[in-house]
């Protein structure tokens, strides 16, 4: 038997959760996601999405709430969001949810879902630091936006997009710091990380769903490529 490929995708919670959640978008997701387990082992790293920023929204409301605990809430919602997902994938998952992306995964199962771990860290930098304790090169960034920007292009018009970056170029537009419930195309933090364990990340946006073969295949797909 042909040895399968393996992969890492950070899916945000926005398209899970964009206001409600969204069986249609979680329906299309299994279907793909069904389809590329033929060929490779996947992870999926759940996002908290629009739950986390309502429960942190929420916490700001009290006086001297620390990000540390803003982080809590967040990771809480991804984990809910995680078993929502693998609950739907039923037996493609061994009905776990990763916690902690140090470990070695024994690839008994086609698909692994995971979920936030501790505060300071967002679930793209346990997705990255997944790929680097697993030796796996591709990570897939499914969020609600086509492209990597220069800046906001719903504020800025002029904002540049880019299909192909570097991760010094990337890096440039995310910065080096985290906080929760940043919004940022990339944790700053797993972006130095990726770059220095030489992994390569595609940025798609979830309505694309159908790119996810040719952005794992290393072909030209819709969205944004950084490469080291």
């Amino acid at each position: 038997m042909k040895t399968k490929q393996r992969a890492i995708i950070s899916l945000g919670g926005s398209l899970m959760i964009p206001d409600a959640i969204d069986t249609a978008f979680i329906q299309r997701f299994i279907v793909e996601i069904t389809a590329l387990s033929r060929t490779h082992n996947i992870v999926v790293f759940c996002g908290g999405g629009r739950t986390a920023r309502n429960y942190q929204h929420a916490l700001s409301a009290f006086s001297s709430i620390s990000d540390e605990a803003k982080d809590w809430v967040g990771i809480q919602s991804s984990i809910l969001n995680a078993t929502l997902l693998s609950k739907a994938l039923g037996d493609m998952t061994d009905g776990k949810i990763i916690t902690d992306p140090r470990i070695k995964l024994s690839w008994r199962k086609s698909v692994y879902v995971g979920a936030g771990w501790k505060p300071g860290r967002s679930t793209d930098y346990d997705a990255v630091r997944l790929a680097v304790e697993n030796n796996i090169a591709v990570v897939v960034n499914l969020s609600n936006v086509e492209y990597v920007y220069s800046a906001d292009p719903r504020t800025n018009l002029s904002a540049q997009k880019f299909e192909h970056m570097t991760w010094t170029e990337l890096r440039k537009v995310v910065g080096t710091r985290w906080s929760p419930g940043m919004n940022t195309p990339f944790d700053p933090i797993a972006a130095g990380i990726a770059q220095k364990a030489g992994i390569s990340v595609k940025f798609l946006h979830g309505k694309y769903l159908s790119e996810l073969p040719k952005a794992l295949a290393g072909k030209t797909f819709h969205g944004t490529d950084i490469r080291p």
